[in-house]
């Protein structure tokens, strides 16, 4: 054979192992790109289980805007206890409500504050209600006048209902919340005002 024409063959054969070598790199780099890429958030609006502490959606910032003043209002009915109130046990049930929503309203404030949002300020009694078991300014006004066992049955009365409303506001939240921190607390109003409103039901039986 001619030496040129075997020489011509041989640098043939290298460029085809040439790029046959670099097509294999490409297809190699190719595929670690495409394991290295990030995904799509499937929980673009925060609800993955890897979704910020921060993260909230607008169910938790209603549940927030709407707890605080039912809240106030359950301070405000347990305010009226002292010095009204006949039994002993109602005394202390209102006082156990009131040191376990204050605090909760100053939470709710500040996730409100932090996500840039208004916080709802005095609370006006009014016929309409949008918060479930909210009282009405007659009911506040009717508590207000009673004394001794009539405040007791109608504390216990419209508290109950008060405390159903709470249970229904965080039942939707602990559903359709995203805030981590919001569903931890709206399931302890589930638990605490259940048991609450139980409490309430035997007091209100032994009066009967």
């Amino acid at each position: 054979m001619h030496p040129t024409r075997h020489t011509a063959r041989r640098l043939t054969a290298r460029r085809r192992t040439a790029l046959a070598l670099a097509a294999t790199a490409a297809l190699a780099l190719t595929a670690c790109g495409a394991k290295d890429t990030p995904h799509a958030d499937p929980h673009p609006h925060g609800g993955g289980p890897s979704a910020s502490p921060a993260a909230h959606n607008a169910a938790d910032s209603a549940f927030a805007r709407e707890m605080i003043p039912h809240h106030r209002q359950a301070l405000e009915m347990t305010d009226l206890a002292d010095g009204r109130a006949a039994s002993p046990a109602v005394r202390n049930l209102a006082a156990e409500i009131a040191k376990a929503q204050g605090p909760e309203i100053t939470t709710l404030e500040g996730w409100l504050t932090s996500w840039g949002e208004q916080v709802p300020g005095a609370m006006h009694h009014s016929g309409e209600h949008v918060m479930a078991g909210m009282m009405s300014e007659a009911d506040m006004k009717g508590l207000a006048k009673a004394r001794g066992a009539a405040f007791d049955a109608a504390f216990l009365r419209l508290m109950i209902r008060h405390h159903e409303g709470a249970v229904t506001m965080a039942g939707t939240e602990r559903e359709e919340g995203v805030h981590g921190p919001a569903k931890a607390l709206a399931r302890r109003i589930v638990r605490t005002q259940t048991a609450e409103i139980a409490t309430m039901r035997k007091l209100s039986a032994g009066r009967d």
